[in-house]
């Protein structure tokens, strides 16, 4: 029964979905077990450019898994001819790379499975197994939303997702150093969970959003940082023309120094993935991406001074 009078909830705005037709789960990890349940695969070959909660869901089902390599152009270096109970793994890096992801659904067909974690925006195919994780792109505690054809005949819990807001609402009170301790332990507390249904408070988060506002934005920084780091970028880059809309600008240069000098002027890069120093040999590409590929920030908070700011840094 709904409860009418009282106190007040978070004031959100109320639209819908980007992603209306998928199911809402609670983590892009447990978008990937529902599928090895639902498909019941013995084996998956997965990049070793990926984070290592990605062999979460294979320990918890008991799938096998091989890793392969990529080349400068995040595509694989290798085919495979897959068993029947066999499937290709293959993340959509930084949303740049839908054309990469269309040629391997022509190759592997339903035995692909597309992690667009990276890739929020990116459409799906239509009978490929694909999966998106809002907290990348969105300031959400959890949530991510799943495309597939076989569906799991269980009746799944509702997540409740409360108790791991803190680092959001310390971010918006204290900042995001201030909040940072609670933000890896909201991390930790994804880990091992069960694949729930989304919680009603990233469902009203995420119905709150102005994509259109967000794919703007994101289009828009990503441009005006290749117009001037695109010459200097070891990656073959362009200039946004299409549907693609980026989680970051992926900036490949060797200098560890501008890393450094971003994150002391409170500009905060990650390291993707730091797991891969441990999963690769030192002149593997894999290796040179999770050391010189600086993931800058080009999200719909951030408007041209801001990336002005970044730029400053850089040149410096």
């Amino acid at each position: 029964m709904k409860e009418i009078g009282g106190y007040f909830e978070l004031e959100l705005h109320k639209g819908g979905h980007y992603h209306p037709d998928a199911l809402h789960l609670n983590t892009g990890r447990n978008c990937f077990e529902y599928i090895l349940r639902a498909k019941g695969y013995k084996k998956v070959y997965i990049p070793y450019y990926t984070c290592e909660v990605m062999l979460e869901p294979l320990r918890k089902c008991g799938v096998k898994w091989e890793f392969y390599h990529i080349n400068e152009d995040f595509e694989p270096l290798t085919s495979y001819s897959l068993a029947t109970d066999e499937a290709f793994l293959y993340t959509n890096y930084w949303g740049l790379k839908q054309a990469c992801v269309k040629r391997s659904a022509e190759r592997y067909g339903k035995q692909l499975i597309v992690d667009n974690a990276q890739a929020f925006f990116a459409s799906p195919i239509e009978g490929v197994d694909t999966f998106y994780s809002a907290r990348k792109f969105f300031g959400v505690p959890d949530g991510a939303y799943l495309y597939t054809d076989k569906f799991l005949n269980v009746e799944l819990e509702q997540d409740v997702s409360c108790q791991r807001c803190e680092h959001l609402l310390r971010r918006i009170d204290e900042g995001a150093e201030r909040g940072y301790e609670a933000f890896r332990r909201n991390d930790d507390a994804l880990n091992n969970q069960p694949i729930k249904k989304m919680s009603q408070l990233t469902e009203s988060i995420l119905m709150g959003v102005d994509y259109k506002i967000v794919v703007e934005q994101r289009r828009g920084n990503f441009n005006y940082l290749h117009s001037f780091l695109g010459k200097r970028n070891r990656l073959n880059l362009e200039t946004l023309k299409d549907e693609k809309v980026p989680m970051i600008y992926p900036f490949f240069v060797q200098n560890i120094d501008i890393r450094k000098k971003l994150i002391a002027n409170k500009i905060f890069v990650a390291t993707y993935w730091p797991n891969v120093f441990s999963w690769t040999v030192a002149d593997s590409v894999e290796h040179g991406f999770a050391d010189y590929l600086i993931p800058l920030p080009i999200d719909q908070r951030y408007g041209e001074d801001d990336i002005e700011r970044i730029l400053k840094i850089i040149n410096n």
